[in-house]
C-alpha cells in the first residue's frame, strides 16, 4: 500500500438569520474549479484550525469571525489520487461585516435540501445530510 500524505484542510458551514448556507464555487485554475464548497482553507503549520478559518474567511469573505462563535460540527476524511483530505467543518452564525467574494467566482446563500444541486467535491458530500438534519 503506498503512503499517502494528508492534508488538513478546514472548512466552515455559515448560516444566516433565514437557515441558509453559504456555498463559494472554486476558481478558474484552482484544482477542481468552477465546483462549490464551504469557505475556508489549508491549516499553516502552526495554526489551529479555529486560526486558519478566522484568517481564511477574513481573507476570502471579508468578514470578521471570532473564535467563540465556531462550533465544531463534523468532518470529512477522503481519499483522492494523490494525497487524503481531512476536513473538520465548523458551524458559524455570528460575524461582523458583510460577506464578499474576493477570491471565488461567486457566493450562494443557499438551503440546506438544495445544496445537492450545486456539483461539490467529493469530501464536501457526506457532509450535506448532516447540514440537513442540523437546520
Amino acid at each position: 500500500m503506498s503512503e499517502k500524505r494528508i492534508v488538513l484542510v478546514v472548512a466552515c458551514a455559515l448560516i444566516d438569520a433565514d437557515g441558509r448556507v453559504l456555498i463559494a464555487q472554486r476558481p478558474e485554475g484552482k484544482s477542481m474549479a468552477g465546483l462549490w464548497e464551504f469557505p475556508g482553507g489549508k491549516v499553516e503549520p502552526g495554526e489551529t484550525p479555529e486560526q486558519t478559518l478566522i484568517r481564511e474567511l477574513a481573507e476570502e469573505l471579508c468578514i470578521t469571525v471570532k473564535e467563540a462563535c465556531l462550533a465544531p460540527f463534523s468532518f470529512a476524511s477522503h481519499s483522492y489520487a494523490d494525497f487524503h483530505l481531512l476536513m473538520p467543518l465548523y458551524v458559524c452564525r455570528r460575524w461582523d461585516g458583510t460577506v464578499t467574494a474576493r477570491e471565488h467566482q461567486a457566493l450562494k446563500w443557499v438551503r440546506p435540501n438544495a445544496l445537492r444541486d450545486y456539483p461539490m467535491p467529493p469530501a464536501d458530500l457526506p457532509l450535506i445530510p448532516m447540514l440537513v438534519d442540523l437546520l
